[in-house]
């Protein structure tokens, strides 16, 4: 998704930060990520392959690779499609999202006190600190949904996604215990602490470190994390 002529007037202070971007209609092929696999929907089948479906699901789909929660709004602002993200993101700040109603209500709870405006067509961000937190609005604008719909999605700072696994392990012919030290530390945990949880000595794992740094050709943990991160948006 190409974004172009962007542009900000943001008022940190106020913690509203409407945005404008133009984006790149191209229907794009992507799959949804693997964390994210479930999407649940009120609406109703559309029939065929339009172009305005295909587009919308591309968004979806980007957001479900870099493990965002998403809301889609129909005209009158009701939920009429989500993802499992977004229903775990809304339970986290202690609303019911079982169903479509309730998401409605969780999202409309959630931005209560914050001048948050879903336009149609558009993309807004809801940047959630923490559980009581005022969130973050934030609103790009241009054609990226059909119908009338808008897409709302939810960013948790406090929920890390990692990388897969599997994929880590076919990039780097990485070893069990050296993927798994990988993905703590993705998560931001430090040696010394995952050395703790796990009862291994340091040793061993300073040594699987230094594996990893061999095998992805980095130098630094804070490369090897940055790394990581990158690689989390891949299937």
């Amino acid at each position: 998704m190409t974004l172009v002529d962007r542009h900000s007037n943001a008022v940190a202070r106020n913690r509203y930060i409407p945005m404008g971007a133009k984006y790149n209609r191209e229907p794009h092929t992507t799959r949804p990520f693997y964390a994210f696999p479930t999407r649940a929907s009120d609406r109703p089948d559309a029939g065929g392959d339009e172009p305005g479906r295909r587009s919308l699901e591309s968004i979806t789909g980007m957001l479900d690779r870099i493990g965002c929660g998403y809301l889609v709004l129909n005209r009158e602002r009701k939920v009429i499609e989500w993802n499992v993200a977004a229903q775990t993101t809304l339970e986290r700040q202690g609303e019911a999202a079982e169903t479509a109603s309730e998401l409605s209500i969780a999202l409309r709870r959630l931005v209560a006190n914050v001048p948050a405006h879903f336009l149609p067509g558009s993309l807004s961000w809801v940047v959630i600190r923490s559980a009581g937190d005022r969130p973050v609005i934030l609103r790009e604008d241009g054609v990226v949904a059909p119908d009338g719909t808008s897409i709302v999605a939810l960013l948790d700072r406090e929920n890390r996604s990692g990388p897969n696994p599997q994929t880590l392990q076919r990039m780097f012919g990485l070893t069990s215990a050296e993927t798994n030290l990988a993905l703590r530390l993705a998560q931001g945990d430090a040696p010394l602490e995952i050395a703790r949880s796990w009862r291994l000595s340091p040793t061993t794992i300073r040594s699987q470190l230094a594996s990893l740094f061999a095998k992805t050709e980095t130098r630094r943990q804070a490369e090897l994390v940055a790394l990581l991160g990158r690689i989390s948006v891949l299937p």
